[in-house]
């Protein structure tokens, strides 16, 4: 069987062979760069609402956070199972079986995105009541929520695309093509907000018309791929080998994604019941606190990958290696991102809105979560490789436990007996202790096992 040839266009890495450390940091920064240039221009939503429009409209943007991740991550965790499907068969040199592995999971993505549009279209109403979203603002967030979902077939074909080429390394083509779907929202936000005053209709649909761009590049990427990762139309399939494949990996990871977001749900739940200026000013910080956490996903993303090309082909001694690498550079380059967001919060959460009142919101937020979230490497990095060497439950169960119930409690008893909003924001460094905690000695249990 002839070797895979993973290096068209200089946009692929070989995982397998030679030094790590430069790979990782080629892998991971263009994406963490992707992801938080596709934060960046999301949170242009919030900055031309805010600025443009009203911190009733800032709310109604913000405010949608959570439950739309809700429903999003379960399929968004589909695509990391995908990713590790695809990554093994490189591992092991099957490029007989990376064809139907591409196509059932390009499958996947357009039926859970036409799922997700009509979901989201039924729902909106009832989940954004439920969360206590104020009366002053509940109408426009139901009128985003339902303009942005019509673009899920568009994001789930750009996440599990991009999975595709991650699995053979190629970072950078999922940045330029978000980049470019970015440019066009901003471009767009100004002109739906300030110059149509379509308001919160204007910035949704800036959303989706961006996304359709994004993942129409990624699909003609894979469309002039080199064998075997070559997309055509006409091969599309469901082969049941891969589909179960990618639950069995996949399907823990969105369900750890959605019951993270029923806890955010009821943290956004409490912070709606201190009024719209708390949810606008949580909103403006929510946006950095997204920012920052996309350099922990990035690193994460690069120990999946590299740790499940490795796991195929045997090599676990490589395996530890990506872990410590990965988990270093995770906290230091997220470490610097938290110092900046801390230093400057002022400046750059004037960016979106110049209401004080907002303000002193946003900068608890600034000091008391997005300060610490150099921890999440601690558990996302350790449950990126345990899902790398097949373990994707154990790490789902932990911050499900860790992070997922003891925040539920935590709104339920410290934060219902002082109803103060840095309280509120406490849970988060508390709660990503005890996570990181249980998931590294999950890790090393694991390595050991495999060890022996």
């Amino acid at each position: 069987m002839a070797q895979l040839q993973l290096h068209r266009h200089g946009t692929n890495i070989d995982m397998l062979h030679g030094p790590l450390f430069g790979k990782i940091l080629i892998f991971a920064l263009p994406l963490a760069a992707s992801m938080m240039l596709q934060q960046l221009f999301n949170s242009a939503d919030v900055a031309v609402v805010g600025r443009f429009d009203s911190p009733q409209a800032m709310a109604a943007v913000g405010s949608n956070g959570a439950a739309i991740n809700l429903m999003v991550n379960l399929f968004v965790g589909l695509s990391v199972g995908a990713n590790v499907v695809v990554a093994r068969c490189i591992g092991r040199n099957e490029n007989d079986k990376i064809h139907d592995a591409v196509h059932t999971t390009i499958s996947l993505a357009l039926i859970s995105g036409v799922i997700l549009l009509i979901w989201g279209l039924a729902i909106a109403k009832p989940i954004l009541t439920l969360m206590n979203t104020p009366e002053d603002i509940i109408d426009l967030a139901v009128v985003y929520f339902r303009v942005y979902f019509l673009g899920m077939p568009f994001i789930m074909l750009y996440n599990f695309g991009s999975a595709v080429l991650r699995s053979k390394g190629d970072s950078k083509r999922p940045l330029w093509s978000l980049g470019f779907g970015g440019v066009i929202n901003v471009i767009l936000n100004l002109i739906f907000v300030i110059g149509l005053k379509l308001s919160v209709v204007g910035v949704a649909l800036a959303t989706v018309i961006s996304n359709a761009v994004s993942s129409i590049m990624i699909l003609y990427f894979l469309m002039t791929e080199e064998e075997p990762f070559r997309f055509r139309f006409s091969d599309l399939r469901m082969k049941r080998e891969y589909i179960s494949q990618i639950l069995k990996i996949g399907l823990p990871a969105g369900i750890q994604g959605s019951l993270f977001s029923i806890s955010n749900i009821t943290i956004q739940t409490a912070i709606n019941s201190l009024g719209s200026y708390a949810s606008a000013g949580s909103a403006a910080a929510l946006n950095f606190d997204f920012l920052t956490y996309y350099v922990v996903a990035a690193f994460t993303q690069a120990a999946v990958t590299f740790t499940s090309q490795n796991y195929g082909a045997g090599d676990y001694g490589r395996c530890r290696r990506v872990f410590t690498l990965t988990m270093s550079a995770g906290v230091i380059f997220t470490g610097i991102v938290c110092l900046a967001c801390a230093v400057w919060k002022t400046e750059i959460l004037s960016l979106y809105t110049v209401n004080p009142e907002v303000l002193k919101y946003a900068e608890v937020r600034m000091i008391h979560a997005v300060a610490f979230l150099w921890m999440c490497n601690i558990y996302e990095v350790s449950g990126g490789c345990l899902r790398g060497m097949g373990y994707s439950m154990l790490p789902s169960v932990l911050v499900l436990l860790g992070c997922c119930v003891f925040r539920i409690v935590w709104v339920y008893t410290v934060f219902a007996w002082e109803k103060d909003f840095a309280i509120l924001m406490d849970v988060y460094p508390v709660t990503w202790t005890i996570t990181g905690t249980a998931t590294m000695i999950a890790y090393y249990w694991v390595r050991r096992k495999l060890s022996a």
